[in-house]
């Protein structure tokens, strides 16, 4: 018995081409705003984890490996479920989201951070503090400048990572690609094409900004 066939018609989908590219910007803005939130949440905590003070240090292992090591999905139902009964107050959907996709990517920056300056050699920190440099002045001249080199891969392949993370807070209605494209399908009946087209433009980004890093990658090991 053979399968029964399927006609594909894209064609509707040009009616709710707005949408789409309101969906589509909603997925940008939630993608570089979480980017640079967590870039900032990374910097502070990585370079706090250089610390050798154990009460410092443990509460920011424990945020990392939190982050880390459970499920982004899990991670939004429980900020915009279980946390506003935790704290009393109501946490919009957008805030949650915001919130959760930062912390989530801020613990892996964090980590990208503290191993980039852990990759450069002891003898950069001797050969510095012999000319008697302070510890501020030999991270910001001298440690920070190489490590940031090696940091820009896993931070730009981190980045593209966050940009596909995104499609998850279509979970909590938020109205990002995904989300949209949902709401075409509940109203067309058209599952097939609908999420088709979000993969094929999920694509269309994300393809030339994997190209771009594997370029930079390239640059930066030829550099070296």
């Amino acid at each position: 018995m053979s399968a029964p066939s399927y006609d594909w018609d894209f064609s509707f989908l040009w009616q709710y081409r707005w949408l789409i590219l309101v969906g589509l910007g909603v997925t940008i803005l939630y993608t570089i705003g979480t980017i640079l939130i967590g870039l900032a949440i990374g910097l502070v905590t990585g370079l706090l984890r250089l610390s050798r003070n154990k009460l410092l240090t443990a509460p920011l292992v424990a945020y990392i490996e939190i982050f880390r090591c459970t499920p982004l999905l899990v991670q939004i139902i429980w900020f915009y479920y279980a946390l506003p009964v935790v704290l009393g107050i109501d946490i919009p959907a957008t805030i949650a989201a915001t919130l959760v996709l930062s912390l989530y990517t801020g613990a892996f920056y964090a980590e990208i951070v503290r191993g980039g300056v852990n990759s450069i050699e002891r003898g950069q920190w001797d050969a510095a503090r012999a000319i008697g440099m302070r510890r501020g002045q030999v991270m910001r001249h001298v440690i920070l400048p190489q490590a940031v080199k090696r940091m820009i891969p896993p931070f730009m392949n981190q980045s593209i990572i966050q940009l596909k993370n995104t499609s998850l807070v279509s979970t909590i209605a938020v109205a990002d690609l995904l989300y949209e494209g949902q709401m075409i399908t509940a109203a067309t009946y058209r599952p097939l094409e609908c999420y088709t087209m979000v993969a094929i433009i999920y694509f269309l980004v994300l393809f030339p900004l994997t190209l771009a890093a594997q370029g930079v990658e390239w640059q930066l090991g030829r550099s070296d």
